[in-house]
Formats: C-alpha cells, structure tokens, sequence
C-alpha cells in the first residue's frame, strides 16, 4: 500500500472519494473494504478481561447479546466509575462531539461547517451557564460526576493509541474529560429541547404582516387542540379574570415530539399497571441514547440515558417506572430591544436607558482564520439576531430571557428519580428539576400511576406569541410557576394518563401554560387504542407504539374529497379514487398515503403563499398545519381573496400529482408511501466525502409521518430523519422486576463493532429485548464480561 493507514484515514476524513483513494494507496476496492473492517474493528473496546481500576471493590461490566452493559458494584462511587467507563467504551467520539457542541468548539475539528453550532453556543453563552451550574450541583450529584469523569478518563487513557476511527478520520485526539463537561452536555440539551427560536420568531413575522386581527388568529391555530393530558374535572379550574392560557399552533416544527402513557390495574388485563415511552428525536446511526443498567449501591435502575449525563432519564427500577415526552411550555421569551443613536451602546427599559454588557469570543476554525465575534446582553439576555431565520429579523436588537441560563437542578433530580420506591416519592424527587419542562407519566410496585408535569414555566401579565417590548416592565417575568400549581395527578379516575406533547390542560387551568405545544393528534389516537379494549395486556403496547392511522387524513380527507369532485383528468380521478378507498393509515405499501401527504405539504405552500414569498412563505408553511386543515373545510377569516380557494385547492392537487408523477412515473401504483418515505440513519461524519457509504446505515421504507403513533417526521423531502427510535414498555406485574426495550441506533458508536446498528431490524419489525433488573438473571444472559479490579 503506497499510503500508511494514518494518511489514508486523514484523507477519507478530509473528503477524498474513495476510488480516488484506491488509485492512489495502489488497491483495489475489496482489498479497501477489507482495510476499512480491519480498522473498524481493531479499534472496538475489549468487552472481556481483567482491567486495574481506582474502585474500592471490583466492578463488573456485563454485557447481553445486544451490547447493552448491566454494571454492577459494591458502591454509588464505584459504580458511577464504571458507568464512566462503560459509556465511553462505546461512545467516546460522541462524548467528545456533545462536548464540543456544548462548549462551541466544533469548528476546530470540522472546519466552518461547523461554525454555525458554535456561534450557537457561544452566543447563549452555553459553556459559561454549565460552570455555574457546576457551582450550584449538590455535594452528592458532584462525587458521582467526579466517578463517572475517571471512568471516561481512563478509557482515553487506554486508547490512546487506538482511537475510535473518527479521531483518526479527523487526525486529533481528545481532551481530558471533566465533571463540568457533563453538565455543558446536559446545557446543551436543554437548548435543544426548549431554546427553539422559531416557535416565537415566525408568529412574530406573520404577526408584523397581518396584524393582530382574525388571519394571524387563523394561523394560530393548533389541531385537535381540545386533546388535553389532564382531563376537565381533574382539577380546580381557575377563577373567572385570570390569563389565558396561550395559543397552540405556529410552530415551524410540528414532528418534533414524543409518546408515553400509563395505565392503572383497573385497565390490565393482570391488574397491575403498564407503562410504554418512545421519545422522539433525530434518527441517527450512532443514537443520542444510550441504555444501561446500573446495579449497586443505592441504585439499581436500567433505561436509556442521554450520552453524557450520567443518570437514566426514563425506564425503571424495582419499584417505580418512568416515561417522559416534551412539554413544550415555553420556558424562553424573545424581546424587541428599543436603541436610540443619542443612547449609544444602551437599551431603553421602564424610560431608562440601560448600558449594554459584551463579551468577547474567539472561535477557533480549522483550515481558517479564527472567528471573532462581539456578544451584546440586554438586561434580558444575549441579543440573539443572528440565530433567527433570515426573513424573521426585523431590523431591530433582539434578546434572549432562558429559564436554562440558571442553574436547572436537572441531574439531581433524575438521580433521585433513579430511586424512588413510590409514586410518591418519584413525583417528589422531581421537585428540584426547572428546565426543560417534561411530562413524565409513572406506575409503582404498589400499582399506583400518575402525572406530573416537571420543570417551571415563568409567569407573564401579557400572553403573546411573538416578540415582547423590551422597555414595556409588564412584559418581565412575574416568577414561575410552583411546583405544586404545575399540572399533575396520582390515580385519575379513568384510569390512564397520556402524554403526546399536547396541551396539558384546558383553557381554565389555574396557571397560564403559555402554550406552544403541538397536535393533539397522537394523543387522541392512543386514548382510542385505550378505550377499544376494557383490558390491555404487555401484547397490546407495541402494536400502539406502531400505529401508524393518521387522525389529520381522517378529518381532512372527507372535505378534500368533497373540494376536489370527480376530477378534470384521468390520473386526476385514479388520484381520487384511491384517496376514496384509502384507511387512513400511513403505511408503506400505500399510494394513497403518499397522495394526501404531498398534497397536504403543498397545500400548506398554496396557503402560505397568499400572503408570504420566498423563504418566509416556507417558514410559514411549516408552521401552517392547523390553518391548512381548516381551509379544507371553509375560510371564514377570509385568508384567500373571494373565489379563490376552491381553484387554489384544486391546482395544488394537480400540483401534487405532478410532483409525484415525475418522480415516480405515471402509474400510481408506483406511488407507494415507503419509496418516497425512507428512514434515515445517518452519522455526523456522513457529509463528508464517502463516508456516507462506510458509517451510514442503509434507507428503509418506514411507516408513519409526522403525527401518527408511529412517529417518523419528515424533512422537506419527505424522508424520515426524526421519531420515536427507542421504544420501551413496562408490566409491573412481571416479578423480578424487567422491562422491554428497543433502540433503532443500537448500543455501540464503533463501526467495526457487532451492535453498531444491530437493533434497527428489530425495531423495523416492532419487536423488543428483554433487560431484567435481576441480578442473577443479568449474570446468566450475559455474552462478555469484563472485570474492574481494585489497582
């Protein structure tokens, strides 16, 4: 070979094609593959052995058929060291990349592909709220930080020769870890899940060219808006006077979500409760999940945790088990900051001008010159324009007021979830937690069940849904909300709770919700499967997780047909005949699936652009779905001009047919919903070059949209990137104590490793693995075992 294996990874990493590659390392392709297996795998972490360890007793790492780690300990300490060591041995370029995300410091290892994320971060100032987080943790939540950073430690240490193959793709190495590094981790994260600019900046666009009248009310609008997690009746509905509780549609990003439900004994068929969760997030081929089972100490908890927050987020112990979706309350406000060229360097606020703070970053820009960039503060927060889509801005100063730029107590509380022995005592350990607001629905031993919404919502005089004055003082934050006036419940009388990042209670809700949840839809959706049977089994949940009967078709498909009549053509009337004939359900053999969805999307379009061009009229498109339906029944704000929507309806369809037409040919046999809906698995790395072809995993038809059970969002291709890959299910009348589980990105971040994508098929299929929480029954299904021995 005329390269070493060093250069010929720095330039697959650099983007080379791989024929190119073979022409010049003197080989030909299966002598490459060959190569790239033996690279892959070389580097793959041993999972059996004998390993010195600064632990007090030894620490066992045991590993089951799909890679899952069961660690088991003497102590907290020494468990948390392994958890350290065992996440890494799987994960170590992924800590290392949510590391760097979180501290905006990507771009020295991608270049300016990355410069956006980083100006992200720095901007809100992520790695600066992470050390005063830091400040703030408990003395317990930092000794276990402390554990798990020596676990991840010592596997730098130990593959510092043999990295995992992206560190050689990339030519660096990584940095130490550090307990602070978790909680930028966890920072980040809150970002993601609550920072979503979007959700107030569109309304605001819309808002600035409609007014405030009757069409920027018609966007507003949500779908199946009247599906609430807590039922009218199931608490003290406020006195008459007090705020609203905010709008429910606009949101440019309706896909983003999640499922769980629980269900009481008096709904079981063993009359103990069940539990099901499937958190949606982007599909990736190395998963933002990681599962484990912690055994010793104080803890023996499995579930899935998020990569580099040393605590599992939802699953369950002996006792108690968990699962959470999004709230989507608002937990951030935007602010229209006032200047003047008299006051420079100032902001007006209640007829003061206040003087502006800066700070100065540098981002450091592989194959570039570094970055500098000036960051203003208003008394409110950074200003934050330069995040916010192009067509949103509007001239002026905007800034940021996030709840997550305070300490949030997120981790302590999931460690204190991690061992509840009660519904009780779960709901109570979740006091602590402020950002980000989940619903966590939960069942214990006992066969309690219940609700809580965790986390804070701040309290606003005035419910807006765009930009707030940044001088007007009725626009700060009046406090948040208490943990105890948040929405939650213990036993419901109908004897199940679910959530589906709906809203969490109706309009009269004591405390205003400020509500930018999504559709109803999947909520509605599970509450049918509930009430279709006097009884569910563990049998009946998968096939729920799995439902992929689309509630938007079911109410929009009668008024399409009514609008659209016999049709001018004949693929015109083939198109109508098979939405006539059509369930209802988004499955992949379907073309009329595929019909409704490309024509709903373009519909949206049509919509959008009577009022809006270019990229604002795709902003609003995304975020139109509830007026979009409803213009398919009638429009009474009069958002087209007079006769106009009936023909605007029509040529949308045409338009939708031709669409289809040309990128699948005529026949709409061909038009099936699985050729165009394909599920994505892609690495970060994937951009580059080929890799694609080495770190991807392969697309497959997949099921589902945005809005079904069977969550699989879409981007503006139509291709799945986003849904519910990992899927979990609990009986609590199964004794010792198990759950059942399944994730599509699969347990190992190594290429070369057997469980780097090996559930997807599995989770492709609906079916789930087993992990006990049994101590000997985790001995006797264990396939490796690896051993931490006191040094």
């Amino acid at each position: 070979m005329n390269l070493s294996n060093a250069e010929l990874l720095r330039r697959l990493g650099r983007g080379e094609n791989i024929e190119a590659l073979c022409v010049a390392a003197g080989m030909d392709r299966p002598r490459f593959d060959a190569w790239w297996r033996s690279e892959t795998e070389r580097r793959v972490p041993a999972g059996r052995g004998q390993r010195p360890a600064p632990v007090r007793a030894q620490v066992e790492i045991l590993r089951d058929a799909w890679g899952i780690p069961h660690i088991l300990a003497d102590t907290d300490d020494d468990l948390f060291y392994g958890f350290g060591y065992a996440m890494a041995q799987d994960r170590l370029f992924q800590l290392d990349y949510l590391r760097r995300r979180a501290q905006g410091r990507l771009s020295e290892v991608l270049g300016s592909e990355a410069l956006e994320l980083d100006l992200t971060a720095r901007t809100v100032g992520l790695p600066t709220i992470a050390a005063a987080e830091w400040e703030a943790v408990h003395e317990e939540t930092r000794r276990l930080l402390t554990a798990f950073t020596a676990g991840v430690n010592a596997v730098i240490d130990e593959s510092a020769d043999l990295p995992p193959i992206e560190f050689a793709l990339l030519d660096y190495r990584p940095e130490r870890w550090s307990p602070v590094d978790c909680l930028a981790i966890e920072g980040e994260f809150r970002w993601y899940l609550t920072g979503r600019l979007p959700v107030f900046a569109v309304p605001e666009m819309v808002r600035r060219a409609l007014g405030d009248g009757p069409l920027y009310q018609a966007f507003l609008q949500g779908e199946a808006d009247g599906e609430s997690i807590l039922p009218p009746g199931s608490y003290s509905p406020r006195p008459e006077g007090a705020g609203n509780i905010g709008s429910t549609g606009g949101d440019p990003t309706p896909c983003q979500g999640s499922n769980n439900w629980v269900l009481s004994g008096d709904r079981t068929v063993s009359g103990r409760p069940l539990l099901a969760s499937d958190p949606h997030i982007a599909f990736a081929a190395v998963s933002c999940w990681y599962e484990a089972h912690l055994c010793g100490g104080s803890f023996n908890v499995a579930g899935m945790t998020y990569v580099g927050m040393p605590a599992v987020m939802f699953g369950r112990n002996e006792r108690v088990a968990w699962g959470c979706t999004n709230n989507i309350c608002a937990q951030r406000d935007l602010y229209q900051e006032r200047t003047d060229p008299a006051h420079p360097g100032c902001f007006l606020y209640d007829g003061d001008w206040l003087p502006a703070e800066q700070r100065e970053e540098t981002i450091v820009v592989r194959g570039a010159a570094p970055v500098h960039k000036t960051i203003r503060s208003s008394r409110h927060g950074p200003i934050v324009d330069e995040l916010l889509p192009p067509p949103t801005r509007s001239g002026e100063p905007v800034s940021l007021r996030w709840l997550g730029s305070e300490p949030c107590r997120w981790l302590e509380a999931l460690l204190a979830m991690d061992r509840a022995t009660s519904a009780k005592e779960f709901r109570e350990a979740t006091r602590p937690w402020h950002v980000p607001t989940f619903n966590i629905v939960f069942c214990d031993a006992d066969g309690r069940i219940g609700f809580q919404s965790v986390g804070r919502i701040p309290v606003r005089k005035q419910a807006t849904r765009g930009f707030r004055p940044g001088c007007d003082r009725d626009h700060e934050w009046q406090g948040t909300i208490p943990f105890d006036g948040m929405p939650w419940v213990i036993d419901p009388p109908r004897g199940f709770m679910i959530t589906a990042n709906n809203r969490p209670a109706p309009d009269d809700f004591p405390f205003p919700l400020a509500g930018v949840w999504s559709s109803g839809y999947r909520a509605r959706r599970i509450r049918e499967m509930i009430e279709s049977k006097p009884r569910l089994a563990l049998d009946d949940l998968s096939p729920m997780q799995l439902d992929v009967l689309s509630l938007r078709a079911v109410e929009c498909l009668p008024h399409l047909l009514t609008a659209l009549g016999d049709g001018d053509t004949a693929q015109e009337r083939a198109a109508i005949d098979a939405l006539r004939r059509w369930n209802c359900r988004m499955e992949t053999a379907s073309p009329a699936a595929t019909i409704f969805d490309v024509f709903f999307a373009t519909w949206s379009g049509v919509v959008a652009s009577q009022h809006f061009e270019g990229d604002a009229a795709a902003l609003v498109a995304a975020a139109a779905g509830g007026l979009a339906a409803s213009l398919l029944r009638g429009d009474d704000a009069g958002w087209f001009a007079p006769d106009r929507r009936q023909p605007a309806l029509q040529q949308a369809f045409a338009t939708a047919l031709d669409i289809l037409a040309t990128r699948f040919g005529p026949r709409i046999d061909d038009w099936q919903w699985g050729r165009l809906h394909r599920l994505q698995v892609r690495h970060v790395l994937s951009g580059r070059g080929d890799l694609a072809t080495l770190l991807d995993q392969p697309a497959l038809a997949v099921g589902g949209d945005m809005l079904t059970v069977c969550n699989t969002g879409s981007d503006g291709d139509w291709q799945a990137t986003l849904g519910g890959g990992y899927r979990m299910m609990v009986d609590m009348s199964v004794s010792p104590a198990e759950m059942w589980a399944i994730d599509a990105g699969s347990e190992s971040g190594h290429p070369g490793s057997p469980h780097y994508g090996d559930q997807l098929n599995e989770w492709m299929a609906g079916r789930h693995h087993r992990v006990p929480l049994d101590r000997k029954q985790t001995e006797d299904q264990a396939r490796t075992r690896l051993v931490l021995s006191p040094a």
